[in-house]
């Protein structure tokens, strides 16, 4: 009888599924996932050639190893005599041997064929594996030269069922490689571009990821089909969305907005005029707004009627911290409905998945989804198989970049250079939303600077000045003095501040900061209900409790001071009759005023001062903050007035001084034993040893080396309010479905650790692991503070806030 070639085996009750089935359905779902781009027999050819290497013997006998099909084979990772098996390679060298036969001399065929032999070849282990090795060594190429005692091609030639050798034939033609020249052809099509080598190897990188998600997501989404008998229809891939009941329930609710102040009548004009550029042709557009101008629905309402007109899949809200997202999510998720919104952010994935564990990564399945710029970037230039999932869901999208000036500087370049992509090439529409635009379109045009739309600002840079004059709530004082501020000091400044208006909100750089400050009102008699402290030392549950309260006490006018880090300047809808900032980043201090008379309701102006703390030398260890400091006061000192500090051109001078100051970080400079840079490692690469129409990028190394944050977290659960619950929960016996979603409530109630705190906690066993190789923590009661949260020293039993 003909042998039944096996992709998988059901874990729940042995059935098995077909290697052809897995290739023609996996081939099915790329292509249309290519198609978004006009790519769809790329991906189908990745689809159907992915796993080509597990019609080998070796691996059919691997597989019934594993599975416990064959009893008398020793179940295990490799087979008995210690060979592991190699499936990804064979594909790999089929569609390369394939495709580099057609296209001519021009090479055009084998760089198609190594393109997606690199995507095959990738698609098991750690991400695109490097075309060249950091040293220069052509790494593909060994690849895709392995003998065929390992890759088993031939023998994989031989036993292929028929129909998938006859598709694959009738996909990997000259026609495929002629289509491919014109796809490259449109990919270079901007001036600019055709001049400039080391973009053009950036694209047809960004191209190459591209696929390569494509590839992922469609073998996970048809492994998990197959797992746990998810609807398989391709139906749910080819649905568009409709956009017009969601435009309809926004429109009423901003309808039905009463207009209490002033400034809700400014409010209403700026997403008046976000809804009339809706129509605009798509581009990279900058939403400038001073805070508070209701920046998240205006670009909501823009961005749903531009979807609606150019027939776009998504809308995709970027955002810098966690700690804002789910504020957001909520505003859009009451007004539209749960079946419209999509939260993704978390941080207690553990780094190493298995296999069920990929199959229930979240997929972007919702018309409107809200993640973090981590999440982006790791999704562009991470390691790993996780994050490349997403690129795909980037394409035909709408890209709302929220409080953009946070954009990490050493990311500048690759950030820019992937957003152009995305527009130019990816078929998507981007704004760029803050109240201090960074200058992303002024900067190195070789390495690549953001390539903004005709009459990009879409309140009209010729009405900017006025609608800042307008919106203008606040007077900013730099108040410097001999000698920086001690905790002393700068304690006795807030208290007089605080007898003066009640509600006083001071912004520290330092969680020491913020702990010695809290701890001055307290042996000032500060009375206890009416102090607040805040950091990220605190997990989100419990700083969602705290501004609860907060704005309880300001709602009922009663008397309020809030210490806090930088995590409540960005976004958060607070707002106190005087705040404090310590010296930082311009960007910073025009962000914690908008926490200052907020709403317009104060008469005359609400008041931010400036002070110049004492602090340590951040020049080493947080050197934005550093920098930002230098700056920011360069700044101070040559503005000409209090009201003209928050001015978009003195935002813009600060800028001018501060990318000036770090233009050399913007391409992400490599640490420890490496030379060079990411932006060289991801483009043309000064170590090529291939010919220059080939790809020479470092994938894997640089996935390796990218870091959005350079301090790596680790994210632990702690006991607050529900957290308790939860960690007893996972502690207990749990499938992986039951795990994601207690995972998904524990988001709320965990904490990024650094590692030298981590190190000094774990020696103390105060944090655990939930069950043995999960590689998911918790923090025992006696490390959680309820004033400070997580914290070295044992603080004993404590009582907890409500939620």
């Amino acid at each position: 009888m003909p042998q039944t070639f096996i992709a998988h085996v059901k874990q729940s009750d042995g059935t098995q599924q077909t290697l052809a089935t897995h290739l023609t359905e996996t081939a099915a779902i790329a292509k249309i996932l290519a198609s978004k781009l006009d790519l769809a027999p790329f991906g189908e050819l990745l689809g159907l050639m992915h796993d080509f290497g597990k019609y080998s013997h070796d691996f059919q006998a691997y597989i019934r190893a594993m599975t416990g099909i064959d009893a008398d084979i020793d179940n295990d990772y490799e087979l008995p005599n210690g060979k592991k098996i190699d499936h990804s390679t064979a594909g790999a060298q089929w569609v390369y041997q394939k495709l580099r036969t057609f296209g001519g001399q021009n090479g055009i065929g084998e760089l198609l064929g190594q393109m997606l032999g690199l995507c095959i070849a990738s698609h098991h282990g750690a991400g695109l594996i490097d075309c060249l090795s950091p040293d220069g060594r052509a790494v593909w190429d060994e690849r895709f030269k392995k003998s065929d005692d390992l890759t088993h091609l031939q023998e994989c030639l031989q036993q292929a069922d028929p129909e998938i050798l006859l598709q694959a034939n009738n996909l990997a033609n000259e026609s495929l490689v002629q289509q491919f020249k014109k796809n490259v052809q449109l990919l270079f099509r901007q001036p600019e571009i055709r001049s400039n080598p080391k973009i053009q190897a950036f694209y047809l990188g960004c191209l190459t990821r591209f696929l390569f998600g494509c590839l992922i997501d469609a073998d996970r989404i048809n492994s998990a089909d197959f797992e746990y008998q998810h609807q398989k229809s391709l139906r749910r891939f080819n649905q568009k969305t409709d956009w017009q009941p969601a435009i309809n329930k926004l429109e009423q609710h901003l309808a039905n907005f009463e207009v209490k102040y002033p400034i809700d009548t400014i409010r209403r004009q700026i997403s008046d005029q976000c809804r009339q550029r809706a129509h605009d042709e798509q581009g990279i557009y900058t939403l400038t707004v001073p805070t508070g101008g209701g920046k998240t629905l205006a670009s909501l309402r823009y961005a749903l009627h531009h979807a609606q007109k150019h027939h776009l899949d998504r809308i995709i809200y970027i955002i810098p911290y966690t700690s804002i997202i789910d504020q957001n999510a909520k505003t859009v998720r009451d007004i539209l409905g749960e079946d419209w919104v999509l939260e993704h952010h978390t941080n207690l994935e553990p780094e190493q998945q298995n296999w069920q564990d990929k199959l229930l990564s979240e997929n972007w399945d919702k018309p409107i989804v809200f993640t973090t710029m981590v999440q982006f970037l790791d999704a562009w230039f991470g390691g790993g198989t996780r994050g490349v999932r997403h690129v795909h869901a980037m394409t035909k999208s709408i890209l709302i970049f929220d409080e953009i000036q946070t954009l990490p500087i050493k990311c500048v370049h690759l950030f820019c250079n992937v957003l152009n992509w995305l527009q130019q090439f990816g078929k998507s529409s981007a704004i760029l939303c803050t109240a201090t635009q960074p200058l992303l379109h002024k900067i190195d045009d070789e390495l690549g600077t953001i390539q903004l739309a005709n009459n990009h600002e879409l309140m009209g840079s010729e009405n900017l000045n006025a609608l800042f004059d307008d919106l203008s709530r606040v007077e900013v004082h730099h108040c410097q003095q001999t000698g920086d501020y001690d905790v002393a000091s700068a304690g006795e400044f807030l208290l007089t501040q605080f007898q003066a208006s009640q509600s006083c909100l001071f912004i520290v750089n330092t969680k020491k900061w913020a702990k010695d400050l809290y701890e001055y009102c307290q042996k000032h008699h500060v009375a206890q209900d009416a102090l607040f402290h805040l950091s990220t030392n605190q997990c989100a549950a419990h700083r969602r409790a705290i501004f609860d309260q907060i704005k309880l006490r300001l709602k009922n006018h009663l008397p309020v001071i809030c210490i806090s880090t930088q995590l409540i300047e960005a976004g958060v809808d607070i707002s106190f009759a005087c705040v404090i900032r310590a010296l930082a980043g311009l960007d910073s201090i025009a962000q914690a005023a908008g926490r200052c008379n907020r709403h317009g309701k104060k008469e005359g102006k609400g008041q931010v001062f400036v002070l110049n703390l004492k602090e340590p030398n951040f020049a080493t260890v947080l050197p934005d903050i550093d920098q930002g400091k230098q700056c920011g006061a360069r700044t101070l000192r040559e503005c000409p007035s209090s009201t003209a500090i928050l001015q978009p051109e003195t935002i813009n001078l600060y800028f001018q001084y501060y990318f000036y100051q770090r233009k050399d970080e913007m391409v992400y400079r490599l640490k420890h034993n490496h030379s060079g840079n990411l932006l060289d490692w991801l483009s043309d690469n000064p170590r090529n040893t291939c010919r220059r129409e080939l790809l020479r990028q470092s994938f894997k190394s640089a996935g390796q080396e990218f870091k959005v944050i350079d301090a790596p977290t680790r994210a632990v659960i702690v006991p607050f309010g529900e957290g308790k619950t939860l960690i007893a929960t996972l502690c207990g016996a749990w499938q992986p479905q039951t795990m994601r979603d207690e995972l998904a409530k524990a988001q709320q109630f965990s904490v990024n650790v650094f590692p030298n705190v981590w190190q000094a906690l774990m020696q103390q066993g105060a944090i655990q692991e939930v069950q043995a190789g999960s590689n998911i923590y918790y923090v025992t009661d006696s490390h959680y503070h309820s004033e400070y949260g997580l914290t070295v020293d044992e603080t004993g039993k404590m009582p907890f806030y409500d939620l």
